[in-house]
C-alpha cells in the first residue's frame, strides 16, 4: 500500500495595507541668517569708530617727522619727513632723566598699591568678623570725596615729614590701598571657592600660605587689571608732580610736558613740532605696556562682569 503526498494547507494572508506617513513635529522656524546689509552696516560703523579713536595718536606721530611750518597741516603722510624733532627734543630737554623719575614712580606705584589693596581685599572677602561690612562700606565711601578736600592736609603731612620736592610722595601714598581696586579684587576672591581654601587648611597650610598659593594665582587678571590702571594713572598723573615738585631734576615726564608747553608752546616760541615729538615718546611706553598685558586684561574685564 503507498502512501501520497497531501498538500498542505494553505494559509490566507492578510492584505497590508502601507503605512501612513508620519508627520514629524512642527518646530521653530530656523532663525534667518542675518541680512546682509546688517553685516555691512556694522562693519562699516566699527571702521568710523576705529578711526575716530586712531587718527589723533596717527596724526600725532605724523606731526613729530614734520619741519615746524607743517605741523599743523593736516596731512598725515609729511612732505617733508624728518627726524630732526626727535634728535632736538633731547637736547632741549632731560628727557632721559624725566624718563628713568617716571618709571621708577610709576613702578613703585603699581607695585605697591597692587599688593597692599590685594592684602586688604583678601581680609575683607575671606575673614568672618563682626562689623566687617560696615567697615567694607566705609571704604567704599572714602571713594566719595573729592580729591581737592584732602589736597591741603595730605601735603601738610607730607611737609611736616621734609617729602616735599622728593618723588616720596608721588607713590608712597599706595602703601595703604586704594577703595576702588579693593572693591575690584574683593569681587574676584569672593568668586573663589572656599571648598579649596578649608581643603588647603585642612593639609596644613597657614592664612599667609592660602593668600600666596592660591589666591593670588587664581585671581591674576584681575591683579594685572590693576596694574595696568594704576600704571595708567600714575604715568599720566600731572597734579602730584604740580605740587611735590620743583626742580627740573626731579620732574616726572607729565610734569616736564608741562615745562614744555610753557617754554616752547604757549610761551611765545611756537615750537610746537618739539610738544608733539615729546607726546610721542611719552605715549609709547604705555601702548608697549598695553599690549603686552592685552590678554590678561581682556580676560580680566570679562570675569570683572561675570562676576555681577
Amino acid at each position: 500500500m503507498t502512501s501520497t503526498d497531501t498538500p498542505a494547507p494553505r494559509v490566507p494572508t492578510l492584505a497590508v495595507a502601507p503605512a501612513a506617513p508620519v508627520e514629524e513635529p512642527r518646530g521653530r522656524p530656523p532663525a534667518p541668517a542675518r541680512p546682509k546689509l546688517a553685516r555691512i552696516v556694522i562693519w562699516a560703523l566699527l571702521a568710523v569708530l576705529t578711526v575716530a579713536f586712531v587718527y589723533p595718536f596717527v596724526w600725532l606721530v605724523s606731526a613729530s617727522f614734520k619741519p615746524r611750518s607743517e605741523v599743523f597741516d593736516n596731512k598725515l603722510i609729511p612732505d617733508h619727513f624728518t627726524f630732526d624733532n626727535y634728535l632736538s627734543i633731547w637736547h632741549e630737554a632731560p628727557m632721559g632723566l624725566w624718563l628713568m623719575n617716571s618709571v621708577f614712580v610709576t613702578v613703585l606705584a603699581t607695585v605697591t598699591v597692587t599688593i597692599s589693596s590685594a592684602c586688604v581685599a583678601w581680609g575683607f572677602a575671606h575673614f568672618r568678623f563682626k562689623g566687617r561690612d560696615a567697615l567694607f562700606g566705609v571704604v567704599l565711601a572714602t571713594m566719595m570725596i573729592p580729591g581737592a578736600v584732602t589736597m591741603i592736609p595730605v601735603y601738610l603731612i607730607w611737609d611736616s615729614l621734609g617729602m616735599t620736592g622728593t618723588l616720596t610722595p608721588l607713590w608712597a601714598g599706595n602703601l595703604f590701598g586704594s577703595a576702588f581696586y579693593i572693591f575690584l579684587l574683593r569681587q574676584f576672591f569672593l568668586g573663589l571657592p572656599r571648598e579649596l581654601f578649608e581643603a588647603a587648611k585642612l593639609d596644613g597650610a597657614n592664612n599667609w600660605q592660602m593668600f600666596t598659593k592660591i589666591a593670588l594665582p587664581l585671581t591674576k587678571p584681575a591683579l594685572v587689571v590693576t596694574a595696568l590702571f594704576e600704571f595708567q594713572a600714575s604715568w599720566t598723573d600731572l597734579m602730584k608732580p604740580l605740587i611735590y615738585l620743583r626742580d627740573s631734576d626731579t620732574f616726572t615726564v607729565p610734569r616736564g610736558l608741562k615745562t614744555l608747553l610753557d617754554q616752547f608752546g604757549f610761551g611765545g616760541e611756537w615750537h610746537w613740532e618739539l610738544i608733539v615729538t615729546a607726546s610721542v615718546i611719552t605715549t609709547l611706553p604705555m601702548i608697549v605696556i598695553f599690549f603686552l598685558g592685552q590678554r590678561q586684561f581682556i580676560d580680566g574685564i570679562a570675569t570683572t562682569g561675570n562676576k555681577g
